[in-house]
């Protein structure tokens, strides 16, 4: 059982890289659970809206509010299938997660630098985000959320810097990495 965590600013190409996984993996996007509960809201889905939910999470679950609340589906997953995380966000998720599941967690850090996340997150179809807007969620997710020291902890990390083709043989990259690991 092998549970597959992936860290990243926005824009850095969490979910793409996330989305390489085979049907090995059952994929749990963190991100979800805040998607669900704006729409059970009935809220447009908008970087207003996801941060107010995001925020109200935490202050009623901690900063390891998304792990905690995504427990029930990562153990359903592992019972099946190996689990890949797209979105893990703090600190203190990456400790519940490292102390719950010990060395069958490994972090991957997708890396791009913030000019080109910006653009990225700019161009993309849901959720775009202006530069202004990107560089304002980045400053709250490394001061408020404790997001950086988990991709500074990752077991492996990716240069996201060219095209999808690219990140997909990075990707395959890491896969042969992880059985060479697997392997001692």
């Amino acid at each position: 059982m092998k549970i597959i965590a992936v860290v990243g600013m926005a824009g850095s190409g969490k979910s793409e890289f996330s989305g390489l996984f085979d049907k090995n993996y059952t994929r749990i996007r963190f991100g979800d659970i805040t998607d669900e509960l704006i729409r059970k809201k009935g809220l447009d889905i908008n970087e207003e809206n996801e941060k107010k939910i995001r925020e109200a999470l935490r202050k009623e679950y901690g900063m390891e509010a998304y792990a905690k609340l995504n427990l029930p589906r990562i153990e359903e997953a592992v019972q099946k299938s190996n689990v890949v995380i797209d979105g893990l966000y703090s600190w203190e998720e990456y400790i519940l997660l490292k102390n719950k599941y010990g060395k069958n967690l490994v972090i991957v850090a997708i890396y791009a630098p913030p000019e080109m996340r910006y653009e990225r997150l700019n161009d993309r179809e849901i959720r775009p985000l202006t530069s202004e807007q990107s560089r304002g969620r980045d400053r709250i997710e490394i001061e408020n959320l404790n997001k950086a020291p988990p991709i500074a902890m990752a077991d492996y990390t990716v240069l996201n810097v060219g095209t999808l083709y690219d990140l997909k043989d990075k990707f395959d990259q890491f896969i042969e990495w992880l059985r060479e690991e697997d392997e001692q």
